[in-house]
């Protein structure tokens, strides 16, 4: 019985994962390319041969490719209980793709817990 828990978490998590890393980057791409072309897309996503559904987005050419890089390192991620990517042992991320989404993370971070604090204050 156990392994199926392990299983459903993870799956749970990786889907958590990349609803997580695409609302970020989503963000970013909205405030910081305004003037760039963007497209609408989806996302597939599917684990571990589960179908978990779509992710929609409307993106840049840059924005959609660092969603599609990291939703790839996360399929492949060797662990059976995924760390943060920080934190982890041995990272998949080549340096300039983590750059670039510390980047977006830094920034689309700080941006919601702005607003939340706005909320906070507007009540």
């Amino acid at each position: 019985m156990e392994p199926t828990r392990r299983s459903q978490v993870t799956t749970e998590k990786f889907e958590n994962e990349v609803r997580f890393v695409h609302k970020f980057i989503q963000l970013y791409c909205d405030k910081n390319h305004t003037d760039c072309d963007k497209k609408d897309g989806q996302l597939i996503l599917s684990y571990h041969n589960s179908d978990l559904g779509v992710v929609n987005y409307h993106l840049c050419e840059a924005c959609e490719k660092t969603l599609k890089y990291s939703h790839q390192r996360l399929m492949e991620c060797p662990h059976d209980e995924k760390p943060r990517c920080r934190k982890c042992p041995h990272p998949c991320y080549e340096k300039s793709q983590w750059k670039a989404l510390a980047k977006i993370m830094r920034y689309s971070g700080m941006q919601l817990g702005l607003l939340k604090a706005r909320k906070l204050f507007r009540k």
